[in-house]
This record gives C-alpha cells, structure tokens and sequence, in this order.
C-alpha cells in the first residue's frame, strides 16, 4: 500500500525522549531525521505529528511551553502540515489519548486524507495501538529499527 500521509510521534520518534519537555533548548533530533523527512516532503507526503503531553494536565508545563516545543522542532526538522497533542493524564478518560484512534482520525481528516492509507510511526506501544485503532499502517521505532530505517521502508512502498 502506497501511503497517502506519514504521521509521526513526536518524543522517542522524532526527538530523542525528555520525559516532560516544555524547553525548546532540550530538544534534539533523532540523527538523521531531517534528511529523511526531506525526502517525504520532496514526494509532496503530507506529514504530521500525534502526541501525549500529559505534561500539560500535570502541571509541569504550560500549553504554551508545549507548543514552543514544537515550533522548536519545526525549526530543527522543517515543516509538518498538521501537529496534534493530548494535553490529558492517562486517568483522565478523555477521547484523545493514544491509544485512542482520535488524534490519528483527526490528523487524517486534517491532511484531507483517509486515515487507511496513511502510515503512524512511533515508539511505544500506546502509538502502534492507535495507528491499529484508526485503520492507518502502524511503523515501531525500535533498537532494529530507527527513524530513518522507517522513513527509508516508506519510500520503498512509494516507488
């Protein structure tokens, strides 16, 4: 299946994991991340970004602060058409949270895109649970696999 957009976890996926990042300064790129984004974004991929930041409802940092993160992470990695958060704790019963399917089916509405044909790639298993939920192609980060490798099995399925 040629995907149709790539949705991507934002901490362990993207940038390397600072449990409970509101500084922009704490962000770092998994290696290799631009160049291999560059190379979605050269094929005109739609791309977006899903994540839980409980952080906000815990009161570690604000949605501002979240939202600095990720106009952080733009500014190291490029542009993303659509980025989405869950500002909730895990006990918060809310309708967002992956491994709920709504950020991804919002994501996919978003990008004009059915959520079938679109790939999640993260790093927990709560990401590929909510790839599964949504009907979208799930992608684990994992120690044989890394953001590139991803990225790169992606393309593969373009050509």
């Amino acid at each position: 299946m040629k995907p149709c957009a790539v949705i991507f976890d934002r901490d362990g996926t993207l940038i390397e994991n600072v449990p409970y990042n509101g500084d922009p300064e704490e962000v770092r790129p998994v290696p290799g991340a631009r160049e291999a984004l560059e190379k979605l974004r050269a094929l005109k991929i739609p791309l977006g970004v899903v994540s839980n930041q409980s952080g906000i409802s815990r009161g570690y940092f604000t949605r501002e602060q979240a939202e600095s993160v990720n106009r952080r992470v733009e500014e190291l990695l490029g542009p993303f058409d659509v980025w989405l958060y869950c500002p909730h704790q895990p006990n918060d019963e809310c309708e967002c949270r992956k491994p709920k399917p709504k950020l991804i089916l919002d994501a996919a509405r978003a990008l004009g895109v059915d959520p079938e044909c679109c790939v999640m790639v993260g790093d927990l298993p709560s990401d590929l649970e909510a790839a599964r939920n949504a009907g979208a192609q799930p992608i684990a980060i994992v120690a044989s696999r890394s953001l590139v490798q991803a990225i790169e099995e992606i393309l593969a399925e373009l050509n």
